[in-house]
């Protein structure tokens, strides 16, 4: 269920040329000011660095120029469709820039749930391996710097403003207007180019077939689990969905994926054969299995074996916490056997060791201590029910406040079921300043109507967390959930909150 939001239209009175042309350049540097001090816009929320001066314009300019382009992360689309998503202008973009993405390496990964997991998970055993790893991954939380990493590490804003410049000096050339994502796609292509990468491994943003970044030719892709998400974009089957990420696919380009539906499987499998891409599944033709185990010494933490010609990896613990971890960390390991058969070398030793440092934000991650606060960015139905599993298995707690907020393009419906089902208490909020955002009052009507269980509105994450201290006690738990915008501004909060502890202490 998808549910309606209207804004209210601006007054607007008429203005001379001169000064229409001053007041939007001002507007345009105290809108990418506000929203860089993590305010407002979640496409570019937080994104001033520590050691950057607020004030410095070339920044802020930098900001203000990505959010001038369409982004569609924000606003509704009309229809998926080669018109809003269009390899041939992301193709025309890269060859002004140079073609970067033709000068790395990549691992592409594609899927409803875990593939930012699997990124990292990727990436992190590569980079200590002794690779030099770019990463570029989305949504963000806190900083737009994070979608583009080389060895864990931030683009530098000065890179960034660079790279900007050199993007907005070739849009003049270009008679088409490329979306945010685009523009992010490329700058970061340049960017790992430009630093000379041995491989990057680069997440889909929207499906995959007409995704932005579906214009490299990667060495292995990986399909993680699908489900009912973007449907009014990618399809309302499972089917349809499967069909749009299988478009990663290449010829004679290994792939794999984890146990799907049926209907997910035959689709997958149907597209490489017609690609020509090999393709193979965890436990199916690739030895692989895991279990869940409870011991006094390690605490709860899922084990993964995964066995094939060229490794062998013997119950690994898996560095994130949820049993449904274990198929993102398996996908990651057997990209790395794929690799090693295209010629790659890895030592084994130095792979587990990077496993295990792995750590992903916004995965089941404690963010207070008292109240005990996590957060997650579980945004569909599936994802909401592994993240309750994953709490009952890793956390124990009296009664859970969920504060729930998410977009209003979601399955909401499905999602509410699994609140249902998980919460004791549930807080409806919304990411501040999100066009999408679903209306908390709404979503508090339609769980009422639906569940017959009380529920709370908030109007924004700082109200509901007001409401949750209110109702909780030392051993309940708070779980912030439904949206990455809503967790990216939960673990604002909470930092800005221990930085004021921090300054009260001193003083």
């Amino acid at each position: 269920m998808a549910i309606a939001h209207r804004t209210k239209p601006k007054r607007t009175r008429p203005a001379s040329p001169a000064r229409h042309r001053k007041s939007v350049r001002s507007r345009g540097l105290r809108a990418a000011r506000w929203r860089a001090n993590g305010h407002g816009v979640p496409a570019l929320h937080g994104a001033v660095p520590a050691a950057l001066n607020l004030n410095d314009g070339n920044y802020l300019r930098a900001l203000e120029f990505l959010g001038r382009h369409p982004d569609y992360e924000r606003i509704p689309i009309a229809r998926y469709n080669p018109a809003t998503f269009n390899l041939d202008r992301m193709r025309r973009l890269l060859k002004l820039l140079g073609d970067p993405h033709l000068a790395f390496k990549t691992a592409h990964v594609a899927g409803t749930k875990g593939k930012g997991s699997t990124c990292h998970m990727l990436a992190a055993m590569l980079r200590s391996a002794g690779l030099k790893t770019g990463l570029y991954t989305s949504p963000h939380l806190l900083d737009l710097r994070e979608r583009i990493q080389i060895n864990g590490q931030l683009i530098p804003p000065e890179e960034l403003v660079r790279l900007v410049r050199r993007v907005g000096a070739a849009l003049r050339t270009m008679s088409l207007t490329p979306t945010f994502f685009e523009i992010l796609t490329a700058l970061g292509f340049r960017y790992f180019a430009d630093q000379s990468v041995d491989i990057a491994v680069i997440e889909t943003g929207l499906g995959g077939r007409l995704d932005s970044t579906n214009v490299i030719t990667p060495e292995v892709t990986a399909i993680t689990s699908i489900s009912l998400d973007h449907v009014a974009l990618l399809g309302h089957s499972l089917a349809k969905i499967a069909e749009e990420k299988a478009g990663i696919f290449k010829p004679g380009v290994p792939a794999v994926s984890c146990p799907q539906d049926p209907a997910v499987q035959e689709v997958l499998q149907r597209v490489a054969r017609k690609v020509g891409a090999p393709l193979e599944f965890l436990g199916q033709e690739i030895d692989f299995t895991h279990r869940f185990e409870l011991t006094r010494q390690d605490g709860p933490q899922v084990r993964v074996t995964l066995n094939t010609e060229r490794c062998r990896f013997e119950q690994l613990p898996v560095p994130l916490f949820g049993e449904h971890q274990a198929v993102n960390c398996g996908l990651a390991l057997v990209m790395l056997d794929k690799l090693q058969g295209r010629g790659w070398q890895f030592d084994q030793a130095k792979i587990v060791e990077g496993l295990r440092q792995v750590r992903v934000p916004g995965r089941l991650e404690t963010v207070w201590r008292d109240p005990r606060v996590v957060i997650d960015g579980a945004h569909n139905a599936a994802s909401m029910q592994a993240l309750f599993h994953g709490i009952s298995q890793y956390i124990s707690y009296d009664s859970m406040v969920v504060i729930f907020g998410c977009n209003s393009d979601k399955d909401i419906d499905g999602m509410l079921e699994q609140v249902a089902r998980g919460a004791d208490k549930v807080i409806f909020t919304r990411a501040m300043n999100h066009p999408k955002s679903a209306s908390p009052e709404q979503l508090a009507a339609l769980y009422m109507e639906r569940f017959g269980k009380m529920a709370q509105a908030a109007a924004d994450f700082r109200q509901a967390m007001a409401i949750a201290a209110r109702a909780i006690t030392r051993e309940d738990l708070v779980t912030v959930t439904g949206s990455f915008y809503l967790i990216g501004e939960a673990k604002q909060y909470f930092l800005d909150r221990a930085a004021r502890r921090t300054a009260s202490s001193r003083n």
